[in-house]
């Protein structure tokens, strides 16, 4: 029996993985279409302990490929290779079955260490194909946005509670409407409100509803989010400002399950999923009793980290084309094109509004710039006058750029700032290569399971599971 079988059409791709495998001594069988791998798999009748299969192929997909195999043999690990990496392609392959989502270009020793997890322990994951309705709201090619992809596609059939930490505009909600798009509450309301943007006073009747009467202007009965969620989603964002009694009121709901409108005598049952998001440092509030610790313990069951768009400049040339595209169809004109010159300066930019002031910037150009064609020129005057940030290179670039801007603006913390995000880079790398596997992690790395352990205890990084990427059965609880 063939141990892995390889499908791709890119001859390139098949050699180098048929060359790793064989100084592993793993046997393998190369096809280079989904449908010869199919025949075959009829024709012998045994199927192999894991295919690797690249998702784009003449004729049939990989997804199509995925779907028929999991019918036939449920338990089989199937890993999606694609050079063309969005959220529809990973959520589409763990729904489908997946083992795991390897976005090209990859590294041979890390496809190779995929495919022994792959051989060493079975597959338990739903074998159901489900089509994806949804469009391609959240775009990016970058690995630290191939890690997001990938915990939205681990958790599309949980209803876990999530947190999601991100800098303002980065696309938190985007991320929140994805994972509720994608799970089993998708039929119901996904309901969103911001906890900084309403009146503290108000925030209570707004969340739970009030009674006619509870109140001066109470003049009918009311139901709050909770109710209007019913069965779905509640997106909490900024919940790092929400009120002292107000955190234990969600405390409460969330421990519960239950919560009385305000003025309200009978308790209403909460079927609702929570997803909260905020920008700060939440273990930081803790420590100055400005949170709840026993609340951010209930919403920290699966974090999400979305990296700031200075964390993802390659994407910043698909999100421009898309931005300028999505402002053209909205306003009924022709879409402007940007040139390679401003694609890059852009690149440059330090973007403190993230995706958001992105697509702000897409929309004044498409209604303000002159040209089809948008040149360095054509850019509003607040982007030109700011200072072209050199693009680093190199990671040994960018840690200078960073050292340089902590010692202007943190002198004092340089050193302890910088080697505790080193460190915890290292770690979240190595789990999420590992599964969240601790031991394989500090193997990875060269250093001991203590060394690890103590490590991940330092750095506050024990709750830090979206991060961090545990095993697929803890995520998806």
């Amino acid at each position: 029996m063939n141990k892995v079988w390889i499908i791709d059409d890119d001859r390139s791709i098949r050699w180098v993985l048929e060359k790793a495998l064989s100084r592993e001594d793993i046997p393998y069988r190369s096809f280079s279409s989904a449908s010869e791998a199919l025949e075959e798999l009829d024709r012998a009748g045994q199927p192999p302990a894991v295919m690797l299969s690249d998702i784009r192929m003449p004729g049939e997909s990989g997804l199509d490929l995925l779907q028929k195999v999991k019918e036939r043999h449920a338990q089989l690990p199937v890993i999606i290779m694609t050079a063309y990496s969005d959220l529809d392609s990973a959520v589409s392959a763990f729904q489908g079955g997946a083992f795991e989502y390897l976005p090209k270009p990859f590294d041979v020793d890390q496809a190779v260490a995929l495919v022994r997890r792959a051989l060493d322990q079975g597959m338990h994951q739903n074998s159901a194909s489900e089509e994806s309705a949804l469009a391609p709201e959240i775009l990016g090619q970058a690995p630290a946005m191939q890690e997001v992809f990938r915990a939205i596609g681990r958790l599309a059939h949980s209803h876990a509670t999530v947190l999601i930490n991100g800098e303002s505009g980065s696309g938190k909600e985007l991320v929140a409407r994805a994972l509720h798009r994608h799970s089993p509450r998708r039929d119901a309301p996904f309901i969103a409100i911001n906890t900084a943007a309403i009146p503290r006073d108000l925030l209570e009747s707004e969340l739970f509803g009030h009674e006619r009467g509870a109140f001066t202007g109470a003049a009918t009965q009311r139901r709050g989010r909770f109710e209007q969620a019913d069965g779905g989603t509640l997106f909490l964002d900024e919940i790092g400002d929400m009120p002292a009694e107000l955190q234990t009121r969600l405390l409460r709901v969330l421990s519960d399950g239950h919560f009385y409108r305000v003025g309200g005598q009978q308790p209403i049952r909460a079927n609702v999923r929570v997803i909260a998001a905020t920008h700060q440092d939440l273990e930081e509030r803790v420590r100055q009793n400005l949170f709840r610790e026993d609340l951010f313990h209930r919403l920290n069951v699966i974090r999400l980290r979305l990296p700031p768009l200075r964390e993802r400049r390659e994407d910043i040339p698909l999100l421009v084309r898309h931005f300028l595209q999505k402002s053209a169809q909205e306003l009924g004109v022709e879409r402007k094109r940007i040139s390679d010159a401003a694609i890059e300066y852009l690149q440059g930019q330090p973007f403190p509004g993230n995706v958001r002031q992105l697509e702000n910037l897409c929309h004044w150009l498409t209604v303000m710039a002159p040209a089809q064609v948008v040149e360095v020129a054509d850019l509003p005057p607040e982007i030109r006058d700011q200072p072209m940030r050199e693009v680093p290179t190199s990671w040994i670039d960018g840690l200078g750029a960073e050292a340089d801007r902590l010692i202007a603006a943190a002198p004092g913390s340089v050193f302890e700032q910088l080697t505790h995000a080193f460190e915890r880079t290292l770690i979240r790398r190595a789990l999420a290569a590992t599964g969240g596997r601790r031991i394989e992690a500090a193997q990875l790395l060269g250093i001991g399971r203590n060394t690890i352990s103590r490590k991940i205890h330092e750095l506050g990084m024990e709750e830090d599971r979206g991060s961090t990427h545990t095993s697929g059965d803890e995520a998806a609880g």
